[in-house]
């Protein structure tokens, strides 16, 4: 077997591919959804942001929902670039929008789907630190 068949058969296997899917869709989805906090094209972002958050940070709703947008695009850029360290990032920033929605009540579909996205950005993190340690995957 080449050295080119090899890599093709890597770029075959079930857990490359769901890597690279994972990271595809952690990259670009952040990254769309914080440009959105400053046009506001898909929703009223405002809507979902808790009044105790909201007493908490200064500013306006709007103004913290542009922070969360900042965050959002560049989570979005640590995943593309470094998903070991972009997958945790998006874990940890997608339970504190669950606790957010937990606090604001009545989007609890939401908060159920956000569970299911920390479920697979964790599975990410797992799949980026075995490419890393280079014992399944390549990026």
């Amino acid at each position: 077997m080449t050295l080119l068949d090899r890599s093709h058969v890597r770029t075959q296997d079930p857990a490359t591919q769901v890597f690279r899917l994972l990271r595809a869709g952690f990259t670009v989805l952040p990254i769309v959804m914080g440009l959105d906090k400053f046009t506001n094209v898909l929703t009223d972002w405002t809507q979902y942001l808790a009044p105790d958050i909201d007493a908490l940070v200064p500013g306006t709703a709007h103004q913290a929902m542009l922070v969360v947008g900042v965050v959002e695009i560049v989570a979005g850029l640590v995943v593309a670039v470094l998903p070991r360290f972009g997958g945790p990032l998006v874990a940890i920033w997608l339970a504190g929008i669950i606790l957010n929605l937990a606090l604001v009540g009545g989007f609890w579909d939401v908060a159920l789907r956000d569970v299911g996205l920390l479920l697979a950005a964790l599975a990410l993190t797992r799949l980026a630190w075995a490419a890393h340690g280079g014992r399944a995957l390549r990026a």
